[in-house]
């Protein structure tokens, strides 16, 4: 199937039993909440078919990290009728400023071990996702077309999600990738509810709380960095899987603060 840009026809039904206000509702509040973050992408093409990928979805939010320059002619023609997507694209230089607002930070990866933390398929992963962003900003990353995620960026996401490929060709385009991820989130709707949780950047000031605590109670032995950065890895992928409540937050922080205090008594 060809790539060029096809005039789309958007046939629009009605089922009389289901009122019109519920069906203009659905779904449109958590998908404002779901963002596709692109990190280091090098082909404009590539950036112009994920958004529209995404708008194909109903998605909106696309969000590039250091990315190539994609408002040329190359990003403009593969992102077809769905240039506005493309044009309104936020751009950041860092992975930390992307993500600072996100409740919770979901990876897409084809490769796996025991540094990746959790890995889901695809489908179970994003019913989280889905769960989350109907009170959450939730995002979803994405790698550099030739390397993926690196094991920095991987330590920021609270699970991965990978799909399933054959393994003799288990690498998938970057738009394709975000194409059946943006299909499996407008394909789900999940009714269970999901408090709201802090935002990303308030986590890492309770981390090296937390961090501080374990080496005054002696927790991680003295010298033994490579034990430390596994300990704290684990610890973010742990919380970030589910994330935080602000009570939940202020609790830990408690909890710290005492032991801390007790410990210097």
């Amino acid at each position: 199937m060809s790539l060029q840009c096809i005039p789309r026809v958007n046939p629009i039904v009605f089922h009389s039993s289901v009122p019109l206000k519920f069906i203009m509702a659905g779904t449109k509040n958590w998908k404002d909440n779901i963002y596709f973050i692109l990190v280091e992408p090098k082909e404009a093409g590539n950036i112009g078919a994920s958004a529209r990928a995404m708008k194909n979805m109903g998605f909106k939010n696309l969000e590039l990290i250091n990315p190539a320059e994609f408002l040329n002619d190359e990003g403009r023609r593969m992102a077809c009728n769905d240039v506005d997507v493309l044009e309104k694209a936020k751009v950041h230089k860092n992975l930390g400023d992307a993500i600072k607002d996100k409740g919770i930070v979901i990876g897409a990866t084809r490769r796996l071990g025991k540094r990746r933390g959790l890995i889901l398929p695809v489908k179970d992963g994003l019913k989280r996702a889905i769960i989350a962003a109907k009170k959450n900003k939730v995002a979803i990353l994405f790698g550099r077309e030739s390397k993926g995620l690196s094991n920095k960026e991987v330590e920021e996401c609270g699970f991965m999600i990978t799909i399933p490929a054959d393994p003799l060709s288990p690498s998938l385009n970057l738009a394709q990738s975000v194409l059946l991820v943006a299909y499996e989130l407008g394909q789900k709707a999940y009714k269970a509810a999901s408090p709201e949780l802090v935002k990303r950047a308030e986590l890492e000031t309770l981390y090296s709380h937390i961090q501080s605590t374990l080496k005054l109670l002696d927790y991680i032995p003295r010298g033994s960095r490579d034990l430390e950065a596994r300990i704290m890895r684990n610890l973010k992928h742990m919380i970030g899987r589910a994330g935080l409540t602000d009570w939940e937050l202020r609790m830990l922080y408690g909890i710290c603060s005492q032991v801390e205090k007790k410990i210097q008594q």
